[in-house]
């Protein structure tokens, strides 16, 4: 993995280069594409400033509906996956579900919270939900039978099979899920506040574009790629801290 970085670096520089080149060209009008000076400019201005309190508002709205998500999917996913006569019942209406964007859902959570902080936490919580809980159900169901065999020899209760067995097998889904379902909880957390004008950078973009104030509009951008790069990296760190006993 470490032999990746070179290239990857490398890459972001070109891309880099590509856009100072197509911004000083005049390929595209300052207006819209601003050179990477400008937009680092205006971070280092914005985080002065309003641009930090904007990303923490962004940062604590992802986290908690993504906190939500997360409980609520693997505690329903384990209830799901443990009972062979919940599942029939349960799995429809989960995949009638499932393909629903969360932006779908945005007009009825206005027209039942308003346009309020409650709203945008609700609808990043039910887009975020989804990939944790199917995650969860995956692993817990694809328990070695085997294993499932000696549960019943033993006499394990459900809660003791969950706990010993299930969830154990299911960690690496589980994980893939939570990093899934926290990409979506930034996305809706940033159009949330766009459409219920709630401070964060969603809402800074906006009044960025408004305004054809490019470097600021980039400088956001900027930001929630950090945000997102950032809650990857501690995910994949914490990944392969929970997983070192199941290395050979």
């Amino acid at each position: 993995m470490k032999s990746a970085w070179p290239a990857s670096l490398a890459l972001l520089a070109a891309l880099i280069a590509l856009w100072w080149a197509a911004s000083l060209t005049g390929w595209f009008s300052p207006a819209f594409l601003p050179t990477p000076q400008a937009t680092a400019a205006s971070l280092a201005e914005g985080l002065r400033g309003d641009l930090l309190q904007a990303s923490l508002a962004t940062l604590g709205r992802m986290l908690q509906g993504w906190l939500l998500a997360a409980v609520a999917g693997i505690a329903l996913g384990a209830a799901i996956a443990s009972s062979a006569t919940l599942r029939p019942w349960v799995q429809p209406t989960l995949e009638f579900l499932r393909p629903l964007p969360a932006s779908a859902v945005m007009p009825l959570a206005i027209a039942l919270y308003g346009l309020s902080p409650a709203m945008v936490l609700s609808v990043v919580a039910f887009g975020a939900l989804w990939p944790t809980l199917l995650a969860t159900v995956h692993g817990i169901t694809s328990v070695e039978p085997r294993l499932i065999d000696v549960a019943r020899c033993l006499r394990l209760s459900r809660a003791a099979f969950l706990w010993k067995m299930g969830l154990p097998n299911a960690v690496p889904d589980i994980l893939a899920g939570l990093r899934l379902s926290l990409t979506v909880a930034l996305i809706v957390s940033t159009l949330g506040e766009m459409l219920a004008s709630q401070d964060g950078l969603g809402l800074a973009i906006l009044v960025a574009s408004r305004a054809y104030r490019a470097s600021d509009l980039f400088a956001c951008l900027v930001l929630l790629s950090l945000i997102g790069l950032a809650g990857h990296g501690l995910l994949v760190m914490a990944g392969r801290w929970l997983l070192r006993g199941q290395r050979h």
